[in-house]
C-alpha cells in the first residue's frame, strides 16, 4: 500500500481541490491541510471563518474511507484545537448531503440546528459542532 503524506503549505492547491468537491468557489481567508498518496490529493480540509474561539471546517475526500488515517485526523483536529486554541469547530452541511452528515456524526460532531435557506442554492444548512472536550482524536497515539 502506498504511503500517505500530510500536505502543509500548499493552500492554493488544497483549497482549489476541496472547493471543487464541496461546491465552494471562495472560502475567503483560510488555511488548508491536504493528504496525498502517490503525489495526488486524496483528501483535504479547509478552515475558514476563524473568530476565536471558533472556526469552520470543510472536508472533501475521494470516495471510500481509505484516506482516514489516525495521523491525518489528529493533524486536522490539532490545528484548530491545539495550534489556534479554538474551543469549537463548526461544520455547515447542505440538508440533502446525507453522506456528509453521516460522516461528521461518525467522527464526533453534534447536530446543533438548521440555518433555513442558508446555502447559496436556497437549501437549508445543517449546523454541526464539535467542542475541544469532545474531540477523541487529540489523545490518539500515532
Amino acid at each position: 500500500m502506498a504511503q500517505k503524506t500530510t500536505v502543509y503549505g500548499q493552500n492554493e492547491r488544497v483549497v482549489s481541490w476541496v472547493g471543487k468537491r464541496v461546491e465552494v468557489e471562495d472560502f475567503g481567508s483560510c488555511a488548508a491541510i491536504g493528504l496525498e498518496q502517490d503525489g495526488e490529493l486524496i483528501a483535504g480540509v479547509v478552515f475558514n471563518l476563524y473568530s476565536p474561539p471558533s472556526i469552520c471546517m470543510h472536508v472533501a475526500a475521494v470516495p471510500g474511507k481509505r484516506w482516514m488515517t489516525r495521523e491525518y485526523l489528529f493533524r486536522c483536529f490539532a490545528y484548530p484545537f491545539l495550534q489556534l486554541n479554538c474551543t469549537r469547530i463548526t461544520a455547515l452541511i447542505r440538508e440533502h448531503n446525507q453522506e456528509s452528515q453521516k460522516f461528521v456524526r461518525h467522527i464526533g460532531f453534534q447536530k446543533e440546528g438548521v440555518m433555513r435557506q442558508g446555502s447559496e442554492d436556497g437549501s437549508d444548512l445543517i449546523v454541526y459542532g464539535m467542542l475541544r472536550s469532545e474531540c477523541r482524536f487529540l489523545g490518539m497515539k500515532l
